[in-house]
């Protein structure tokens, strides 16, 4: 398994350069996924490690931006967020700065990605119901500058993957 291991997205849109990751970095990483509420002492003794050298290991995956925070996981349906779909775009060239920041301050969006294909960006929404969904699509997205034309998907299921696999 390679040392190091892609960045995630900074706020810019560009790449950061990897950082890199050993064997207990990696192990930190798959335990605080499966459970971010872990006790750095639990963490510790899992991962053989003292409990000074869990924060330290901890503060660095902050400080390099490896981790990026700590959250719960939503159960959207139970949450009362039981309409969930895709929402592509077709955006004007140069565009995507500005419409990704306005995209952010839009409740009920959860996750926009710029991307290649027959559409430039892909965004997650999620509402109550069908009603609030149109509204979001037809009255804040649409009216973005620069957004040229949308498609909904409807999401009927989904289901987690697995996600990388950090050696735990």
């Amino acid at each position: 398994m390679s040392e190091e291991f892609p960045a995630p997205v900074q706020e810019t849109g560009r790449t950061a350069a990897p950082v890199p990751l050993d064997a207990v970095d990696r192990q930190i990483l798959a335990r605080l996924l499966k459970d971010g509420r872990v006790s750095v002492r639990a963490l510790a003794d899992q991962v053989h490690i003292s409990r000074a050298n869990a924060y330290t290991r901890i503060g660095r995956l902050l400080a390099d931006e490896v981790v990026t925070g700590f959250t719960a996981q939503l159960n959207p349906q139970r949450a009362g967020l039981g309409t969930s779909a895709y929402v592509t775009m077709s955006i004007e060239q140069n565009a995507w700065r500005d419409i990704s920041r306005e995209l952010r301050e839009i409740p009920y969006i959860e996750h926009v990605a710029l991307v290649t294909g027959d559409f430039d960006v892909l965004a997650l929404v999620r509402t109550p119901d069908n009603a609030l969904l149109r509204r979001i699509v037809l009255e804040n997205i649409q009216a973005i500058a620069g957004v040229r034309s949308t498609r909904t998907w409807l999401v009927f299921d989904e289901v987690r993957g697995r996600g990388a696999d950090w050696g735990a």
